[in-house]
């Protein structure tokens, strides 16, 4: 079964090909390897955070991944995937978090947040964990008196920022940020009752995922 010219991807995993594919299983299936969305060929960093965005985007959105496909395969073992893991957790951070914490009034937190140096290494997470934990406190606080979906987004978006910021080892940093980065708050806080406040900012927070995945295909690129 030939890899198609061109190919529609699904949310989810699939029991066989015919059944529909995700965008891990299509690389495998450009790669020529058997059907799994697990291929031991792709950066299990750039699997993981691959497979959250995929099944996070909507319909239409997931198709803008398809391009990537044939670039995915080859990056196993090329020796970037805690270049990869960084990167999501500085966008987990400095892009992800900030977004929330605007749109629940916290503008200085937001602010504080988006001007730290970008987190390359352990010791710029460790160094950003006080600036994020003043966001998380103050995010926790406002949403615990009011009960409002929007600092409710904040406090959840904080304080997965503060659990990646906190970890000990570089690699379980990074390895847990890649996860996150495409599936904490930005898509479980746009609950049904909050959609129209909180939909501008999951789009505007999926459409630089997808920007974000791009640059961890090839984060030695990054100046």
């Amino acid at each position: 079964m030939t890899y198609p010219g061109t190919i529609t991807l699904t949310r989810g995993a699939h029991e066989t090909r015919a059944a529909g594919v995700c965008l891990l299983e299509a690389a495998a299936w450009f790669a020529g390897k058997s059907h799994t969305d697990h291929p031991a060929c792709v950066s299990p960093v750039l699997a993981a955070y691959g497979r959250s965005l995929n099944d996070a985007l909507p319909d239409d959105s997931r198709q803008l991944l398809v391009p990537f496909v044939p670039l995915m395969p080859g990056t196993a073992g090329d020796g970037l995937d805690e270049a990869r893991g960084y990167l999501a957790l500085d966008w987990l951070i400095r892009v992800h978090t900030p977004a929330w914490l605007d749109l629940a009034g916290l503008a200085d937190e937001a602010r504080a947040l988006r001007d730290l140096s970008r987190i390359t290494d352990l010791a710029a997470a460790q160094a950003a964990r006080p600036v994020v934990l003043t966001a998380r406190n103050k995010a926790t606080a406002a949403r615990d008196a009011t009960k409002d979906a929007a600092w409710a987004a904040a406090r959840d978006a904080a304080w997965a920022a503060a659990r990646d910021a906190a970890r000990d080892a570089a690699w379980d940093a990074a390895w847990a940020a890649a996860g996150d980065a495409a599936r904490d708050a930005v898509w479980d806080a746009a609950w049904a009752a909050a959609r129209d406040v909180l939909a501008p900012t999951v789009t505007q927070l999926q459409e630089s995922a997808i920007v974000l995945f791009s640059a961890m295909i090839h984060p030695e690129t990054m100046p």
